[in-house]
């Protein structure tokens, strides 16, 4: 299977990564502004020389053109003093042009909310008119085109999930509860109790050998979400490879998170992988499984080591990779590279010196849980691409979705893709001999 029309947003090639460019030309254009004006004010000190003023005495036609010219290169219209003006001011409105390029993004993504929420308002005051115009125009579609396939009109219309998550705090305001949707996501995982983390390693540490490439990051991911690991005896739901060269020095920690496990209730809390995680996780809370993970990198050692650690997530596992970066590094561990597929994780704040690749099937309606683009910095590189199976499942899927796009990504050219790999490579062609992957178990103090 091959996906189709891919897409690169931010990154190194990004429109923020070009912004920062504005900025670094700025500060650049301002230094040379100053080195300009320090050159003109040594220049005006020869215009009271000692050795020229005595100098008058014998020539001083000499002098008075000396000094004439002098002032002009000087002060004159197009003098050093007029062109360091010149500079700082060109620096000046190069700094100007950054600032009001991410204003426009930031009002425009704004704006977007703002034209959800109202939506959600309007919906509320009306629901009965909404239910017959709009409910009633996508039934028709649903029936008409779809031979009333609602699963289909939907993984064909993923962005429907955008719209109906962005109004729903406008739906909640109306009732008299005024929010946003950070504040409803609060709000929502209150509701959830997240507990207690019991990290256990299952089994020995195994040969699986090291990944060398982006689609072997994924497979290996594909493996552990399917529970099909082959040295793993039992029920895991973690792994950390200690990824080590031919000289057995470690190079890297890669943990492989899948995603969720279990949809349940808020009264009835399951694994470290079922819905609560979910929605903790993406309101910016530390959960359960996020605690599982750092325990697991310290027993595998990755506490207080300069090698550096890479998260790989699907679904939860990349919410719950994203949200994490922040406080693994406060607790000692060199978090420095992050893999998502099938992640909603545009609103989650990642470190800017770590490095993020999410990888998006546009027909995969998870993604857009969290109804936001994911930020276009120059750390965080989203690819999007199509690949329409006709089921929520199957888009979301990591074999024949997540997998083929990051095999077309490692034969690619995309300067932000590429910078990306380049910044990873340690995690690659490690030792398959020496390098070992040991599986972990996270699950939640008390809850069989």
């Amino acid at each position: 299977m091959t996906v189709k029309n891919i897409q690169v947003d931010g990154g190194a090639g990004g429109f923020e990564a070009k912004y920062d460019d504005l900025a670094a030309m700025g500060d650049l254009t301002a230094d040379v502004a100053g080195d300009t004006l320090k050159t003109a004010a040594v220049g005006h000190k020869f215009l009271v020389e000692p050795d020229v003023l005595a100098s008058s005495l014998l020539n001083p036609g000499g002098v008075v053109k000396f000094e004439a010219a002098m002032a002009v290169a000087l002060d004159g219209p197009n003098g050093l003093t007029a062109t360091s003006a010149g500079i700082g001011l060109r620096g000046e409105a190069l700094k100007a042009t950054r600032i009001a390029y991410e204003m426009a993004d930031e009002l425009s993504a704004k704006g977007l909310d703002a034209a959800r929420w109202f939506g959600g308002l309007a919906v509320a005051a009306n629901p009965i008119g909404a239910a017959v115009v709009g409910g009633g125009a996508i039934a028709a579609d649903v029936y008409l085109n779809y031979d009333g396939d609602w699963q289909k009109w939907l993984v064909d219309h993923p962005g429907m999930v955008d719209t109906l998550i962005g109004m729903s705090p406008g739906m909640l305001s109306a009732l008299g509860i005024p929010v946003d949707l950070a504040t409803t996501l609060d709000l929502l995982a209150a509701t959830y109790a997240d507990g207690e983390a019991v990290t256990d390693p299952v089994g020995d540490p195994h040969d699986y050998g090291a990944p060398d490439n982006l689609k072997d990051l994924m497979e290996g991911l594909a493996l552990r979400d399917a529970g099909k690991d082959p040295g793993d005896p039992g029920p895991t739901n973690i792994d950390v490879k200690i990824i080590r060269d031919a000289d057995n020095n470690i190079t890297g920690y890669i943990v492989d998170i899948p995603g969720t496990q279990h949809w349940n209730a808020p009264w009835k809390p399951m694994s470290a992988n079922d819905s609560g995680v979910n929605v903790d996780a993406m309101a910016g809370n530390n959960t359960v499984l996020q605690q599982g993970i750092q325990e697991a990198l310290r027993l595998a050692g990755a506490q207080g080591s300069t090698a550096p650690v890479m998260l790989v997530g699907h679904s939860q596992g990349g919410i719950v990779a994203a949200q994490a970066t922040t406080d693994l590094i406060a607790s000692g561990y060199n978090v420095t590279h992050v893999v998502t597929a099938g992640s909603p994780v545009g609103r989650i704040d990642v470190p800017s010196n770590v490095q993020v690749l999410s990888l998006e099937n546009r027909n995969d309606i998870v993604p857009h849980l969290d109804a936001s683009d994911n930020p276009g910095s120059p750390n965080r590189t989203t690819v999007t691409f199509e690949n329409q199976t006709g089921t929520v499942g199957g888009n979301h899927s990591i074999p024949g979705n997540y997998t083929e796009a990051a095999g077309q990504l490692d034969n690619g050219s995309d300067p932000s893709v590429n910078r990306f790999k380049e910044s990873a490579s340690v995690f690659f062609g490690g030792d398959d001999s020496k390098t070992k992957t040991q599986n972990y178990q996270v699950a939640r103090k008390g809850v069989g």
